[in-house]
């Protein structure tokens, strides 16, 4: 009798029919969509204002603009992400609050213009989609347009197998506002003489993560669960996960009560390289360090990582999250307008005749 040879990987026995490949067994499981769709379908619900037509599952969000409100209207757009900060959550397993962080970096961006935000898209990126992971992130972008009061309207979640390993994700959000033509912030009409009003952040929000993780994690190795600094009552994770202040409400009343000229939302870039953004030609703007408090996070990073000053200035926050240009006269009732909004706003500078520049002084 002679003997049979074992099976080799990957062939089939003689006789039998190959198996036929599926979605499921490239990587890609179209039931943990399902799942994933009806778990947050009322936290996604739960965003939604009077001008939302419809619910959720459509191949478009519907939102009908009232223009009878306007007289001229204008919309504007954002788009941007989370970045490396997703890294740290994903270390963590902590995912509830990094979607708040999105809606801020985008939200506060439209209101820099002077437009209300209305309706939101976030787009979820996942190595292997667990409905449970993405649940956690729905939820905070959830919270970031209730805190916003803009609609979620919108979204799409993308199951990336072999380009992403199991855990890894990515966090994109578009956003959509509106503002009257004749009410746009521009910053043209901002002039020497001008104060700057500052909206502090008492954290690094979702900028610069990329040379916080290389400080704090990589060259000090210090652990996520440990202090975020010497005498924090707090841990490191919880520290560099606070979620970002969403400042557009605050912006929106102060726009009603006093002249905003204009408005910097400090990310990416740090204080000067958007401050600048806002700057018409012949003016410069001088801001005063010291005059607000810089979080402790900071200090740490710059002292772990041996980071130079101009090096801190130009990558982070450092404690302020929006900067308003207002005129001289408008300065007292701007900073009681900005602290009944819940922000301990505070002068930080003034704008001086120049060629542009920002200088911290």
């Amino acid at each position: 009798m002679t003997e049979s040879s074992p099976t080799s990987a990957g062939e089939t026995p003689a006789g039998e029919t190959p198996a036929g490949e599926t979605y499921a067994g490239a990587g890609v499981s179209i039931d943990a969509g399902e799942e994933a769709v009806d778990r947050i379908k009322s936290k996604v619900r739960s965003t939604f204002r009077s001008e939302v037509i419809g619910d959720i599952g459509g191949f478009g969000g519907l939102f009908a603009l009232d223009v009878a409100r306007y007289r001229s209207p204008v919309l504007v757009s954002s788009t941007d992400g989370v970045g490396t900060k997703a890294l740290v959550a994903q270390a963590t397993n902590r995912f509830t609050t990094i979607g708040i962080d999105l809606v801020a970096m985008c939200v506060d961006d439209l209101v820099c213009q002077g437009a209300e935000p209305l309706f939101f898209l976030d787009y979820v990126a996942v190595g292997r989609l667990d409905p449970d992971h993405i649940e956690q992130l729905v939820e905070g972008v959830a919270e970031g347009c209730r805190q916003a009061g803009c609609a979620l309207i919108g979204g799409e979640m993308a199951e990336h197998p072999g380009a992403m390993e199991p855990g890894e994700f990515d966090l994109v959000g578009f956003a959509v506002g509106v503002a009257e033509r004749d009410a746009l912030i521009t910053g043209a009409t901002i002039a020497p003489g001008d104060v700057l009003i500052g909206l502090p952040s008492t954290n690094l929000r979702s900028n610069g993560y990329s040379l916080a993780r290389r400080v704090l994690l990589e060259r000090a190795q210090l652990p996520l669960d440990g202090p975020a600094y010497p005498g924090a009552h707090h841990t490191l994770a919880d520290e560099l996960l606070a979620p970002s202040v969403i400042f557009s409400p605050a912006i929106a009343a102060l726009q009603r009560a006093v002249d905003v000229r204009g408005v910097a939302h400090i990310t990416g870039g740090g204080i000067p390289g958007n401050l600048n953004r806002v700057l018409p030609a012949g003016t410069a703007a001088e801001v005063t360090v010291g005059s607000w408090e810089v979080p402790p996070i900071f200090a740490e990073i710059q002292r772990l990582g041996g980071v130079a000053d101009d090096e801190m200035s130009k990558v982070f926050n450092m404690g302020l999250g929006m900067i308003c240009v207002v005129p001289q006269a408008d300065v007292f009732k701007a900073l009681d307008v900005a602290r009944a909004a819940g922000h301990r706003a505070v002068e930080v500078g003034r704008i001086v005749a120049g060629d542009g520049t920002v200088t911290l002084v």
